[in-house]
Parts: C-alpha cells; sequence; structure tokens
C-alpha cells in the first residue's frame, strides 16, 4: 500500500479491526437475506509523514451517493456548534454580502444556513444528492459533486473563488488528499481563509477512540501531518483551535503562504510542541494500539452477556456509524441488543449493517422500558442524557463502552 499523501511504501499495522460492512449501509428488510459485502479494518501508518490511513477498498462515489443517511441537523449539539463558529467567524473575517462561502461537505445545510440568515452569499458542494437536495430546499445553493482539483478550477473559472473556505469532518474522507488541497488552494481569494475541522489523532490514541476508524474515513491526522500537507500545496496554517466534538478535534486556520496579512499564532508553535512531546512523530507512538481496544470489546461482551444471562433487556441509542465500528469489531448482533433507537426518521426503519439490529423510533423506549442502554455516539453523551432524563426513573442504566466501560 502506498501512502496516500508522501507515496512511500507502508506496511506498518497501527490496528487491525478485521473486517466490516460500510458503516453507513443501513439494510431495509427485504435486504437481511441478502449477501452482505464486508471489507479488511485495517488501519497503516506511513513511517515518512506519519498519515494514518486506510486503504481505498470501496470508492467514495459508491459510499456518497443518493441514499446516504447522514443528516447534519439532527444533532442539537452539532447544531449549536455550527452556530456559535458563525458567530465567531464572520465578525473576525469581516465577512459580509459581499463575501463568498463555500463548504465543503456542506451536507443538509446545517452551517450555511446560518451564513444565509446574515445575508452572507454562501455556496454549498455536497456528494450526496438526496442530501444536496434537502439544502436545496431550504435555500441554500448547493452543487452535488466532490471537492477536487477540476471542480475548483470550474468555481475558479468562474470567478467564484471564497473568502472563507469551510470544511468540518470531511478531511477525513478524501481518499485524494493532495487534488483536495490543492483545489482549496485554487477556489480561495488572495487574502481568504480556510477552516478545516478534523478528529485530533493524539484524542483518538490517547482516549481509545478505535470506533471512530470506519471505511467512509480513509485517513486520521494529526496537526504535524496536516501542516504538512497544507505547506506541500503552498497554504500555511497560522492558527489552530482545540475543540471538544468527537471527542477532540483541531480547527486549523489557512491561507496563501504568500498572504502576510495574518501573522501565526502561538498555539500553532504550542501544539507542535504538544505533539513532539507525545511522540507522534516516532513509530513507538503507534504499537500497543490493538490490545487497549481489545480489552474494551472483552470487558463490553462480558457485561452484556451477564446482563442477558440475568434477563435485563438492552437497547442502544444512536444508529451512529462509530457504533457500527464497536458493535461489528465485538461481534454484538441482536442476540445481546434488541433495538436502537434514533432521532432521524430516515433510518429508522432499517437496520445496522453487520449486527442486523433494528432502528427504532424513540417511542420504542417508553414500550419497551429497557434495564441498561448502551451510547453509541458517545461524543454526544451529554445531549442524549439530557434527552432520555426521564427514563431514569425506571431504573434504567446508561452503558458507555470508550474509553473504557462506564455504567452510568
Amino acid at each position: 500500500m502506498k501512502c496516500r499523501f508522501c507515496k512511500n511504501e507502508i506496511s506498518h499495522v497501527f490496528i487491525d479491526l478485521d473486517k466490516a460492512p460500510l458503516s453507513n449501509s443501513y439494510l431495509s428488510y427485504n435486504q437481511l437475506n441478502e449477501p452482505e459485502k464486508d471489507y479488511p479494518l485495517k488501519v497503516m501508518v506511513c513511517e515518512e509523514c506519519w498519515l494514518v490511513q486506510v486503504d481505498e477498498y470501496k470508492k467514495s462515489s459508491e459510499i456518497f451517493n443518493n441514499e446516504y443517511l447522514y443528516f447534519s441537523s439532527y444533532s442539537r449539539t452539532w447544531l449549536e456548534h455550527a452556530k456559535q463558529y458563525t458567530d465567531t467567524i464572520i465578525p473576525r473575517l469581516k465577512l459580509n454580502s459581499n463575501s463568498l462561502v463555500i463548504e465543503i461537505a456542506s451536507n443538509d445545510g446545517y452551517l450555511l444556513q446560518y451564513f444565509k440568515e446574515k445575508d452572507i452569499p454562501c455556496l454549498g458542494v455536497e456528494p450526496a444528492g438526496n442530501i444536496a437536495e434537502t439544502a436545496r430546499k431550504r435555500g441554500i445553493e448547493t452543487i452535488t459533486d466532490f471537492f477536487c482539483t477540476s471542480l475548483a478550477t470550474e468555481l475558479k473559472n468562474k470567478n467564484r473563488k471564497a473568502d472563507l473556505i469551510i470544511g468540518n469532518n470531511v478531511l477525513a474522507h478524501v481518499p485524494d488528499v493532495n487534488s483536495f488541497t490543492q483545489g482549496l488552494k485554487l477556489v480561495l481569494k488572495n487574502n481568504g481563509v480556510i477552516t478545516m475541522e478534523f478528529p485530533h489523532l493524539l484524542q483518538l490514541v490517547e482516549n481509545n477512540q478505535f470506533d471512530t476508524i470506519y471505511h467512509e474515513h480513509f485517513s486520521y491526522f494529526s496537526f504535524h501531518t496536516v501542516q504538512n500537507i497544507f505547506s506541500d500545496h503552498g497554504l500555511e496554517i497560522f492558527d489552530v483551535d482545540e475543540i471538544p466534538t468527537h471527542g477532540g478535534s483541531l480547527r486549523i486556520y489557512a491561507r496563501h503562504m504568500q498572504n502576510g496579512s495574518r501573522s501565526p499564532c502561538a498555539s500553532v508553535t504550542a501544539l507542535i510542541e504538544q505533539e513532539k512531546t507525545a511522540g507522534i512523530n516516532k513509530l513507538s507512538y503507534y504499537e500497543n494500539f490493538q490490545p487497549k481496544a481489545e480489552r474494551v470489546k472483552y470487558d463490553l461482551l462480558e457485561f452484556l452477556k451477564n446482563q442477558k444471562k440475568s434477563g435485563h433487556m438492552i437497547a442502544a441509542y444512536g444508529a451512529a456509524a462509530k457504533g457500527n465500528t464497536l458493535l461489528n469489531y465485538c461481534g454484538i448482533t441482536k442476540d445481546l441488543i434488541s433495538f436502537v433507537v434514533d432521532a432521524s426518521e430516515h433510518k429508522q426503519g432499517k437496520f445496522l449493517p453487520g449486527s442486523h439490529i433494528p432502528i427504532l423510533s424513540e417511542e420504542h423506549i417508553k414500550l419497551s422500558k429497557p434495564s441498561f442502554m448502551l451510547i453509541l455516539p458517545w461524543n454526544i453523551k451529554d445531549e442524549i442524557l439530557h434527552q432520555l432524563a426521564y427514563i431514569k426513573k425506571w431504573d434504567v442504566q446508561f452503558i458507555i463502552a470508550i474509553p473504557h466501560l462506564t455504567v452510568l
């Protein structure tokens, strides 16, 4: 396997999660009796640039199609995060009705709606046709395509260059990081700014977040690696925020290298030193991660089996991609988890890939009164605990598996 950034031949295994179906390939009832494809979920690390990555077993065009079912607007936590970002970045960059904001992987318009409310022109780029159509219904201009050098060239030739380019949780989904980053440079105005948010590899390792690994995520980034990728394409990261989303993410701010109007912030140097101290540029940092995942697997399985033997019903909340990685790696199916609840009606009535656990509405919690609820999207556990606070009167206990088994 060759590194998707530096093209170095790589062979070191970071973690092997065996095989799994695509995490967002939810099944209909009729599909349950059909053969289900799974793919190796082996993660490698490049010893040259330290990019952590999986091979492209499934083309992104096959993953993000007209049946993609992740709609960002169903998470209150995520909407609040988007609104807070908008309220901060608009005055910081002095954006107005003469500006242009482009969001890559704009999903259902969850973020751009807040720019539109302030009469700031915006354009979304979203490859999943069904999701893009939802954004258009909100009045947000959206191109249904993958962002790359060719699309960026088209936008540049149409004089649609951006004052602000946003990419939240898209970088990991990009199979060709070089074409993607070169595209950013092409479509950015001379004094424009790029902000990108992505889960921080440092948090993945230190907090045992192996369930954030799935085929839709091609790469996992340290700040060191992203800085080198951007620099290789004439972009400089001048600021960085450490933010709590997805268990610990980075928000980077980048500009053209020749744009001297924005001096590098102390946060950049501090984060470089933090990663260096952690040893993120040494192979030893990427070793011994496998046993940490295995411990979660064994502890969770033992707990669930003991509760089922005692006659307790166990349900789960959140038909999240990370939850599918956890369930499939642990070999958990509907014999242990009776059902999973999700707020999205687009997922309700379907079944989780691999485990075939049915996805139901919240009403089924009230009807069945399970003894335990396994929270799969642990990154929004506070939102879920608040939403389901009423079930505590039944003495229901919540389970969280990451970074280690916890019963609340």
